[in-house]
């Protein structure tokens, strides 16, 4: 007697699900197009999109005051981490002119927060938009993410997060 598989499909991870909107006829030709790719119809969603971004450039300028043109596949490999606090991270420093409103006040509270800053006092003040990456204790901010977060969204007072106490050289 065989063993009977869970599931289908390969060892490959599961992909996230997303719930969207599609107009009836966009709906019926993506099925189409599915149907003459020989795939599922949210295979074929997923190709589609994977195309556009490898298909799609924008333009960047880098340290040095150069435009660096990028597919936004490549923007989006420069930007991931699986630690979502990381990524967050990456995306403020790289391109944060692609951050959401929501995003910026977040960063915002991060960069005007003196406990996850190291040399707060000799490198930074507060609300300084120039702050360096290489300052970022990114240790304290991946312990305290939850809570910047709720910060951010008014769920727990500014008093949640973690205080910087100011302390002389040798004490």
């Amino acid at each position: 007697m065989a063993t009977k598989r869970k599931g289908g499909g390969g060892k490959l991870s599961r992909s996230q699900v997303v719930t969207v909107r599609l107009d009836p006829k966009l709906r019926y030709a993506a099925e189409l197009a599915a149907r003459k790719q020989r795939r599922t119809l949210s295979s074929f969603i997923e190709w589609a999109i994977e195309e556009v971004l490898t298909d799609n450039e924008m333009s960047e300028i880098d340290w040095r005051g150069e435009e660096e043109k990028l597919t936004l596949m490549e923007a989006a490999e420069k930007v991931w981490d699986v630690d979502e606090a990381d990524r967050f991270v990456n995306l403020a420093f790289e391109f944060p002119g692609l951050m959401t409103h929501e995003e910026q006040q977040l960063w915002k509270l991060i960069t005007t927060t003196g406990a996850v800053w190291a040399d707060w006092a000799g490198q930074y003040q507060h609300g300084d938009p120039h702050v360096r990456r290489s300052g970022l204790r990114l240790d304290l901010l991946r312990e305290h993410w939850e809570t910047f977060k709720q910060v951010a969204e008014g769920e727990l007072d500014k008093e949640a997060l973690p205080q910087w106490e100011e302390s002389s050289p040798g004490t």
